[in-house]
């Protein structure tokens, strides 16, 4: 485990800590809405992206040097901000105070708009960033070039290998304790879809079973029109017979390291997908904790244990999330790709939208 100092002084800013995948929707939330923290205690992320401010315009940058900054199709802004940014949950934080005059907000909180509003209790360097206004998760990022990371004495918390981890444990229901949809699945999702249209080329994909009957026709336009070409199909760490079919597969990210499963000896193009999510279509679950014989009718539900929750309205994808992570993929450069974008942002890219 690590923890981070104040690089002027050398004060510790953060308890001990164990870094993980940066969630991918650590960047998306619902407006108008305050968020719990992104990080669960005790972790911590990296943002390998250039992020938060200094922000110039499109116009200004231009084609070429936004692709420097790792963006490949016109946006309002480009960020300019540092790379390797570090994310804790505001809980870990340690010895840091507010810097009143950079902790302004939209309506409910701070949103970092002035840069690091966080600093160093002991010496008074500005370390980091804490936001938390509405529309944004709870988090406090680390400023790279502010901070270093220091071994805490505990001890290091292996990495577990695919076949060590039990994807069950990270599912994640689909509907909040209100019954509206998972914010982190509206952006978990919509971001799989981005990455779902660069691996197809542009072309037609029919969806897996359990994804298709969930979200019916709500991401049809965030898929390319036309009869399916290809199927992309849900694969993993215990699937059934760990042998998946499709053209391009629907894989986990893994919690720790962040990278896609990847199946032996396969060549089919993954299209990673939050692994809470993944695991919530892919595997089985238990409806009941009580010991039963036998097994039950498929699609059949124990009715002595209360039934899951279900979302009470039909899935709306997060447009900005599928905009801003097809914007960071190199591949929407190719031309077959800029003609489907250019079709999706005129409102024409979708089968739902097809005339």
């Amino acid at each position: 485990m690590d923890v981070f100092a104040c690089a002027g002084c050398g004060a510790e800013l953060t308890a001990p800590v164990s870094r993980v995948a940066l969630p991918v929707h650590a960047h998306y939330g619902a407006w108008e809405e305050l968020h719990p923290p992104l990080m669960e205690p005790a972790t911590y992320a990296v943002e390998p992206r250039p992020s938060g401010p200094p922000w110039r315009s499109w116009d200004e940058v231009g084609e070429q040097l936004a692709a420097g900054q790792g963006v490949y199709l016109p946006q309002h802004s480009v960020s300019f901000g540092p790379r390797d940014r570090i994310v804790i949950a505001p809980g870990d934080s340690r010895r840091m105070a507010f810097i009143p005059e950079k902790c302004a907000g939209y309506c409910r909180g701070i949103d970092g708009r002035d840069g690091p509003n966080l600093a160093c209790e002991d010496c008074g360097r500005a370390v980091a960033t804490r936001m938390d206004d509405c529309g944004l998760w709870q988090t406090v990022w680390l400023e790279p070039d502010a901070v270093r990371r220091l071994p805490s004495g505990s001890p290091a918390v292996p990495v577990p290998g695919w076949d060590e981890l039990h994807p069950q444990s990270y599912a994640v229901a689909p509907a909040e304790l209100d019954g509206s949809w998972s914010r982190r699945w509206e952006a978990a999702v919509t971001v799989a879809l981005a990455h779902l249209v660069v691996a197809c080329e542009g072309r037609p994909v029919a969806l897996p079973g359990p994804l298709a009957e969930l979200l019916g026709d709500a991401v049809a336009r965030y898929l390319p029109a036309g009869p399916p070409a290809l199927t992309a199909s849900l694969a993993g760490p215990g699937t059934p017979a760990r042998r998946p079919g499709g053209d391009v597969l629907l894989v986990p990210r893994h919690p720790v390291t962040g990278e896609p499963w990847r199946p032996p000896g396969g060549t089919a193009p993954v299209v990673p997908l939050d692994i809470g999510v993944w695991s919530h279509l892919a595997l089985p679950r238990e409806t009941s904790p009580l010991p039963a014989s036998g097994t039950l009718p498929e699609g059949v539900l124990r009715d002595d244990y209360p039934l899951p929750l279900h979302p009470w309205c039909g899935f709306v994808p997060h447009d900005r999330a599928f905009r801003n992570t097809l914007a960071h993929l190199p591949g929407i450069r190719r031309p077959e790709l800029r003609a489907y974008y250019d079709r999706y942002a005129s409102g024409g890219a979708g089968a739902g939208d097809s005339k």
